[in-house]
């Protein structure tokens, strides 16, 4: 096999009741520190200032994708997110820099189950069309832009905090033990947060892989 080919991986999938103990797991994503005070990104709530240990996950990630991956470097992979109702962010519809992307759903069940439980949004770019960057140079010139690096300023930096700009596609829900895996170069956002505390609040795993090998 050519190892520089080209890999198409599906634009979403979602996988229900993922982990085997996932109380286990909302146990030890609640025991992790989440210091207000060491927070510098532009997204909404609090990241985790360590991460989970993902290498089970990460395992069984490349078995269903049938490739093999790992934790980006310099991302937040395996580190978790609480985000209340009410948090609001620096940004907002963006992209991710990983190979794929993925979230762990960690609120209760009870939580999920309310209306206001906030999943992940997907979004169309009104004015270009896009629901997600090409990947190849025509399909970048066709939106009107020289090269993708114009085309993610033009669009997703330039936009990401104007609600105006965009048309939501896609909610995929919150749901307890829910793992949804979506290519990072689609235009989403996490749905809005929820709860007061820790207890209540929005609790996820983010998953930022790159290819392994």
């Amino acid at each position: 096999m050519n190892r520089t080919a080209r890999i198409v991986l599906p634009a979403i999938t979602i996988i229900d009741n993922f982990l085997k103990d996932p109380w286990a797991a909302r146990r030890e994503a609640l025991a992790l520190d989440y210091d207000a005070s060491a927070q510098n990104g532009s997204f909404p709530g609090l990241n985790s200032g360590s991460p989970l240990d993902t290498e089970a996950l990460d395992a069984s990630v490349s078995r269903l994708l049938g490739v093999k991956v790992t934790g980006a470097k310099g991302t937040q992979h395996g580190h978790c997110r609480l985000t209340r109702k009410g948090d609001k962010g620096k940004s907002g519809v963006h992209i991710d820099p990983a190979f794929y992307s993925g979230i762990l759903y960690l609120s209760r069940p009870e939580d999920c189950a309310k209306p206001i439980a906030g999943g992940t949004d997907f979004f169309r770019h009104k004015r270009t069309g896009l629901e997600a960057v090409p990947q190849d140079a025509s399909g970048i010139s066709a939106a009107g832009y020289p090269d993708i690096n114009a085309l993610i300023d033009g669009v997703v930096n330039t936009d990401t905090t104007l609600p105006a700009k965009w048309e939501r596609t896609m909610r995929v829900p919150a749901r307890f033990n829910r793992l949804l895996l979506f290519s990072p170069w689609q235009f989403h956002n996490a749905a809005p947060g929820f709860g007061q505390a820790g207890e209540d609040a929005r609790l996820v795993m983010l998953l930022f892989f790159a290819r392994a090998g």
